[in-house]
């Protein structure tokens, strides 16, 4: 009995020390993120909902190993009160064993992002997808519903942007001197300068890759993607239940090559965060401002304030997402990843308080800060 009561004991301290060594009261950039069952946070090109009073986390769940790039999984979801302590609530939306979906283990599925829809009281979520075995060529983006914030989500369907619409800003000028152009002659950049990608992709519709989504003031609902090879960014309105695309969309910054976009709103404006494209290897941040979400973006200085190898990487980052923090005047959470691209599964998280200079976002480093940055 003496030997079974020392075992007990051995499991309840071992459980009270996981309990301790998972609680939280600061964020630390960079370190290894426990969740409240000990195991690093399984949520990467991750995004945000505000619920009920509770914060939840859906991304990218991954493995470790050569096929760790891959969804074999789907997307996992993670609950908090505090923003620093995370309660694993499992996968919200889950790869499919039927090899005719197209949502099957194997596939990609990068940056889900939930929003929820007041009129419908539905949540809907919105990811990049590619097909399995096809690299980054389909560029889809994918749909799912769920009545319930953590799912399951059901999965509707993946499809190109826009088919045989062109965007609001492509004028008739610019789709003839498109027209004109052979695809295969031309630079990459030139592409999306001259809108030729655009043109190519008329009639099967839009690529999507990197993606986000923003809910306005208004409840009116925006998909904000990397299209065109990359070479530029597509912002389009979604419809009134969130589950479809509408005509209306425009380019943004053709040619300029942006991905990993990142919005919030702040005393009137949009502002954007994203970055270049060199794959899982970090870049520059790049930072844009608009008075309106469909018109009048402008490209900013980059919004790093570090070393010069600091901002040459964005802190060794690429956004995901900006968290509006609750309770808290103009308090918002820059939201980021930093790729192990040898072991996805691992790779960090860099969060950290966005600070307002001339009334522009910058990002300064910390090792480590709480919620108490902020002054109110």
């Amino acid at each position: 009995m003496k030997i079974k009561g020392v075992l007990l004991f051995i499991v309840f301290l071992s459980s009270y020390c996981m309990i301790a060594q998972t609680t939280y009261n600061e964020f630390k950039p960079g370190e290894l993120w426990l969740d409240d069952k000990g195991n690093h946070i399984n949520a990467h090109g991750g995004g945000f909902l505000f619920y009920n009073d509770t914060y939840y986390w859906f991304g990218e769940h991954k493995e470790s190993g050569k096929m760790g790039h891959k969804a074999l999984i789907g997307v996992h979801v993670y609950s908090s009160k505090d923003l620093y302590n995370w309660k694993d609530e499992g996968i919200a939306l889950a790869m499919s064993n039927d090899t005719t979906s197209m949502l099957q283990k194997e596939s990609l599925l990068e940056r889900p992002k939930v929003i929820y829809n007041k009129k419908t009281k539905k949540f809907v979520m919105w990811f990049h997808h590619e097909l399995k075995d096809q690299g980054y060529k389909a560029a889809l983006t994918g749909v799912a519903v769920s009545d319930n914030v953590i799912g399951p989500f059901k999965y509707i369907n993946s499809i190109r942007l826009h088919p045989k619409v062109w965007a609001a800003n492509f004028t008739v000028v610019q789709q003839k001197k498109a027209a004109l152009k052979p695809n295969e002659e031309i630079k990459q950049k030139q592409k999306g300068i001259d809108g030729i990608t655009a043109y190519r992709d008329f009639e099967s519709g839009q690529m999507s890759r990197d993606m986000n989504l923003f809910v306005d003031d208004d409840e009116q609902a925006y998909h904000i993607t990397a299209s065109e090879d990359n070479q530029t960014l597509l912002i389009s309105k979604l419809s009134d239940d969130y589950l479809s695309m509408t005509d209306e969309y425009v380019r943004v910054f053709p040619g300029e090559t942006n991905e990993a976009p990142a919005i919030f709103k702040k005393d009137g404006k949009y502002f954007m965060f994203s970055s270049y494209t060199t794959g899982w290897a970090p870049n520059p941040g790049r930072l844009a401002v608009s008075d309106n979400m469909m018109h009048g973006w402008k490209s900013l200085e980059n919004p790093c304030r570090g070393t010069e190898e600091e901002n040459k990487t964005t802190f060794h980052s690429q956004s995901t997402y900006v968290i509006p923090v609750n309770g808290k005047k103009d308090a918002y959470i820059f939201a980021g990843d930093r790729w192990f691209p040898d072991d996805l599964k691992f790779s960090r998280y860099i969060w950290l308080p966005i600070q307002f200079e001339n009334g522009l976002p910058i990002l300064k480093w910390y090792d480590s800060w709480d919620l108490n940055f902020y002054k109110n």
